[in-house]
């Protein structure tokens, strides 16, 4: 331990942030990093705590605390601290595969897990991977490193996305031969076309994805595997396939009204704008666009928050975000102790641009649309919303949530966003496979397996284990191919 005493002498810094009313002029990133001298300084605050909760990945209470990929951090923090940077870069890449999305989208719950957050803040572990993984890249650490020897064994992984990748990468580290299968034109998957360019740079993806090809891994771009691409073909020419196709079936509104002209998903919608500023830039008629429009945002989460700072930034009228669930607390409350993720009221980058540009918080709590109304042409006009209240199921004991009745009202409404989740893979998939599938439409495995029911067929990531993170994927794509591994050799050198 470099400081012992560094989480006592210095305090949580993050990186700044441009104020919203300046980044909401691009769809640049806008999280300004440290000076070295400052990260090294975070790095100190990494106490010498004796049990890492960090990197334990625990499940408490329903929720997993802790790092999924098992990241030594309490040594590449020591490292950051004494200066290190290429022996914090080894210790991170060890089980970190891509530290460079991980380190700017993951909601880090190694931080939930952190000692120095028990009586005050935790280390900025999150931040402290980012500025290691760029740290190597800038100055030249990581650089193709091809496998010097074959296995002669071919596998074929279907989808780009974080698992998808990451099982490419350590199959062909191994040295197998791999080919990737993407049906959309750029490689990355939700990577790619489902998280905003203000979080994560589509250049960072496709740093990564050049890499990977320099290092052996082929990608089949605007291949649509079990539509244009016979499943047939990938079993007869490949020893394996492992099918990373991610939870690409979005959850629908059933309400009257739902033909309505101008309602769109949200993965829909942000694909649309990503695919536009990659093509040139937004321009009348090559995107779905929110300007000048009043716009409804069902879903709390992630996503719909992603969907508000985007709209904000096409120049939007107005924007609401609609959420079933009552507010979390601001604060932990006493039955959600440390080390338990925080269920807590997050104010995110789209929310805090909505109230510098319209005056308010976005969010309405306890509420869901009822009904749509549209204009003689079939245009969406508004929506018809009711308050909702928490109340027990006496049969299973669950809480659900209850219309209010008299508590209607009308919301002008030109564009509908549904960012409600999604509910599984695209089953097309999955019947072409013949792969077995589970009540929630995920394909199923033995416990701790990623083997499908039909030989030489595996899965991994949100296929696999439903909607998650994109560290739970890229763990699962680890995971999976150390299981590939061991089936095509007898045994596997590879690490998880």
């Amino acid at each position: 331990m470099g400081k012992p005493t560094g989480f006592l002498e210095y305090d949580r810094k993050n990186n700044s942030s441009r104020p919203p009313l300046e980044r909401i002029g691009d769809f640049n990133e806008f999280h300004p990093p440290l000076t070295k001298k400052e990260r090294s300084e975070q790095g100190a605050r990494c106490m010498n705590c004796g049990v890492p909760f960090c990197q334990s990945a625990m499940t408490l209470n329903g929720m997993v605390s802790g790092c999924p990929l098992h990241n030594l951090i309490p040594e590449w923090n020591d490292e950051i601290f004494s200066g290190n940077w290429e022996h914090a870069l080894s210790r991170l890449i060890k089980t970190a595969s891509f530290p460079e999305f991980t380190g700017r989208v993951c909601p880090a719950l190694c931080e939930a897990a952190c000692s120095c957050g028990l009586y005050g803040d935790p280390v900025t572990i999150r931040e402290n991977e980012l500025a290691i993984i760029e740290n190597g890249f800038e100055k030249g650490y990581i650089v193709p490193r091809p496998p010097k020897v074959r296995s002669g064994k071919r596998v074929a992984v279907v989808g780009s996305g974080p698992s998808g990748l990451a099982c490419a990468d350590m199959l062909n580290r191994r040295g197998h031969s791999v080919t990737v299968f993407e049906k959309e034109d750029r490689p990355g998957g939700l990577l790619m076309y489902g998280i905003p360019n203000m979080k994560l740079e589509k250049q960072i993806v496709m740093r990564r994805s050049g890499l990977m090809t320099q290092e052996g891994v082929e990608f089949q771009l605007n291949t649509d595997v079990g539509s244009e691409k016979d499943a047939a073909e990938l079993l007869r020419d490949y020893d394996a396939v492992v099918l990373c196709c991610g939870s690409g079936t979005p959850r629908d509104l059933a309400v009257e009204g739902r033909e309505a002209q101008g309602v769109v998903f949200a993965v829909d919608f942000l694909k649309s704008t990503t695919h536009a500023l990659l093509e040139g830039g937004l321009a009348e008629g090559n995107h779905i666009s929110a300007a000048g429009k009043n716009v409804i945002i069902v879903g709390g989460g992630d996503t719909g928050n992603d969907c508000v700072g985007t709209c904000i930034r096409h120049g939007c009228r107005s924007v609401i975000q609609i959420e079933m669930m009552p507010k979390a607390p601001d604060t932990r409350t006493e039955s959600n102790p440390w080390p338990q993720w925080p269920r807590v009221c997050k104010t995110d980058y789209g929310q805090q641009e909505a109230i510098a540009v319209f005056g308010s918080d976005p969010r309405i709590y306890q509420t869901t649309v009822k009904k749509l109304i549209s204009d003689e042409q079939g245009r969406l006009t508004s929506v018809v919303t009711v308050s909702l209240a928490p109340e027990r199921d006496n049969k299973t004991g669950r809480t659900v949530m209850k219309e209010l009745p008299g508590t209607e009202k009308q919301l002008d409404c030109d564009l509908l966003i549904i960012a409600a989740g999604f509910t599984g893979p695209r089953d097309y998939v999955c019947r072409a496979f013949g792969v077995e599938c589970g009540t929630r439409g995920t394909v199923l495995s033995r416990e701790g397996s990623y083997a499908t029911n039909i030989p030489r067929v595996f899965t991994a990531g949100d296929m696999h284990r439903g909607q998650s993170l994109v560290v739970w994927a890229i763990a699962e794509g680890r995971a999976a191919a150390a299981e590939v591994d061991r089936y095509l050799m007898g045994y596997s050198a590879l690490t998880p």
